[in-house]
């Protein structure tokens, strides 16, 4: 066999090698693909956009430990009950999307904004304590504003709203700030406005929508 033939049948089987080696390449390249969006889709509350519970709280922790002038905000919307049970759970579901692209609107692309179930959102986000007043009160205006549903109706909304920062609790762990977050919202239920946190409130016990009261009582959280 001519050296010219050797090499070109050298070169063939090289070429098909590569081809073969690159089919289940591109095949894993398309299926790591589809793995990522499922994952990210888990990670992800459907019906709202917004983490899930467990997606949530990874990134709210990142960033409480990446700074210092951060919030945890809690988020309870008011008369939901009332809502799904005279409007049906279609609107309730419309207005719980609502909440959800305002929240994501008000927090940024680099805050953490979960709901944490039902009708009960949490966030962490950058927020100066010049700034935090204000920002809380952009917020209250915006989850205050009717939700404009797919057939021109409008439902009148609301929501209670807790913040606690990590500045004026002097602290960076997640729970303790939702804790106190969780029980000055409590403190400023269907008031209208955003309540703070003081030191005093990370002595209230708050999980999971239930809160202590005086010693020997207890109050607990319920939609409303």
């Amino acid at each position: 066999m001519s050296p010219l033939l050797r090499a070109q049948g050298r070169f063939g089987q090289r070429t098909l090698l590569l081809t073969t080696a690159a089919v289940p390449l591109t095949g894993w390249a398309v299926h790591a693909l589809t793995l990522h969006r499922q994952l990210a889709a888990t990670r992800k509350d459907p019906l709202t956009g917004l983490l899930r519970r467990d997606s949530y709280t990874a990134r709210a922790r990142r960033l409480l430990a990446r700074r210092d002038d951060l919030a945890v905000v809690m988020v309870d919307a008011d008369h939901f009950k009332a809502v799904n049970d005279t409007m049906g759970h279609p609107v309730g579901d419309a207005v719980l999307a609502a909440f959800g692209a305002r929240l994501i609107a008000w927090a940024g692309p680099h805050a953490s904004v979960g709901r944490l179930g039902g009708d009960e959102f949490a966030a962490v986000v950058q927020a100066p304590a010049a700034l935090l007043e204000q920002r809380l009160a952009q917020l209250v205006r915006m989850l205050h504003t009717p939700v404009v549903l797919k057939d021109g109706r409008t439902v009148d909304v609301a929501a209670s709203v807790g913040a606690a920062s990590t500045g004026v609790l002097g602290t960076r762990d997640l729970t303790a700030l939702q804790r106190a977050a969780d029980a000055a919202l409590y403190d400023g239920k269907h008031s209208g406005r955003a309540h703070l946190a003081t030191a005093a409130h990370t002595t209230l016990p708050s999980v999971n929508g239930r809160r202590a009261g005086r010693p020997g009582t207890a109050v607990w959280r319920r939609a409303a």
